[in-house]
């Protein structure tokens, strides 16, 4: 059975740093594409990165390059995402996918595309 579980949202000051974590089981991580994505309070979910299966390439969104690093550990089976600096506009609830590549980069797929995903873990910034 295909699993993926977030953890590590927590509420943050302004400026400070999580590490969120989405372990992964019954299925080999190293041949699937990873991505974060966030959904604010009244907004469309958004794509925040990815990291690809073939070579490590790592993708972000704009809003976060800089702060936030995308990783993966195939054998510990293993996602996350270190983010600093964060800011209030980064409030949201973070979720890990998967995709298994067909030749697109990562952050070229439209979120529907990807085959699973975990149930979220929430941050907030906020003083």
């Amino acid at each position: 059975q295909v699993q993926l579980v977030e953890s590590g949202g927590d509420l943050v000051q302004p400026g400070g740093s999580l590490r969120l974590s989405c372990a992964v089981s019954g299925f080999t991580l190293s041949y699937y594409d990873i991505g974060w994505f966030r959904q604010a309070p009244g907004k469309e979910r958004e794509g925040v990165s990815c990291i690809s299966s073939s070579d490590g390439s790592t993708y972000y969104a704009d809003s976060v390059k800089g702060r936030f690093t995308i990783s993966r550990d195939n054998a510990a089976k293993t996602a996350s995402l270190q983010m600093n600096s964060l800011k209030p506009e980064d409030t949201a609830v973070y979720f890990c996918a998967i995709i298994l590549p067909d030749g697109q980069i990562c952050w070229d797929v439209d979120q529907e595309e990807y085959d699973f995903w975990g149930q979220g873990t929430e941050v907030t910034v906020s003083s």
